[in-house]
């Protein structure tokens, strides 16, 4: 009688730790689980505020040109010009006459340069935004360097950066959302492969006359 109770205690205790390592694993799991979705989330707010910044830079750009100027206007007989879902680069002829060749959509490249070349400072390194545009059909690429002191220079070359991160498209809409306004739109999305798995968009618009 002794020696069956025994076996079913040593039983028990076996089936105690079991259940514990089991329960152990599921919390383990359960916080790997919770790191991968805060380490997502986190990434996802980090993109989106630099899209929003770039959209906001955007449209304070286009916002700049007057009325009558090929990068904000939208043609006799057109309801818009440039587009959201594709990449628009095209000869636009304002009602008042004057025109150009406008691409409706750029790149932006943002990266941290410690090169004494383009920063002021190769010590205090710099902040550099590269934007990539057509220019009477030829793809630029025009680089900002914002370094520590306030200081800010640009370069342009024909080379293209690595990582091109961001591309953003835009389009004019003529009366709308009401008869003599036109709303400006930015979208800006994630090019680079190695962060697409978050793709995060970011859009943005404005009214002027």
């Amino acid at each position: 009688m002794s020696k069956s109770r025994a076996r079913s205690q040593a039983g028990f205790t076996v089936l105690e730790v079991m259940v514990a390592i089991f329960v152990l694993t599921v919390g383990v799991v359960s916080v790997a689980a919770l790191a991968g979705t805060m380490m997502t989330t986190g990434n996802r707010s980090k993109y989106l505020s630099l899209e929003a910044t770039l959209a906001s830079e955007k449209l304070e750009d286009l916002n700049h040109w007057s009325a009558k100027e090929p990068q904000v206007c939208v043609p006799t007989g057109n309801a818009s010009a440039g587009s959201l879902t594709s990449d628009v680069l095209q000869t636009t002829t304002c009602p008042l006459g004057a025109t150009a060749s406008m691409a409706y959509y750029d790149d932006v490249n943002i990266n941290f340069s410690n090169s004494s070349t383009d920063c002021v400072s190769s010590l205090g390194g710099c902040f550099a935004e590269t934007v990539a545009g057509q220019v009477a059909g030829t793809t630029q690429y025009t680089t900002t360097y914002h370094s520590p002191d306030g200081t800010v220079t640009t370069a342009t070359t024909a080379t293209a950066p690595p990582n091109m991160t961001f591309h953003r498209r835009w389009v004019i809409e003529a009366n709308s959302p009401v008869t003599g306004v036109r709303r400006i739109t930015v979208l800006v999305t994630i090019s680079s492969a190695n962060i697409s798995p978050f793709s995060p968009t970011f859009q943005m618009s404005l009214v002027r006359p």
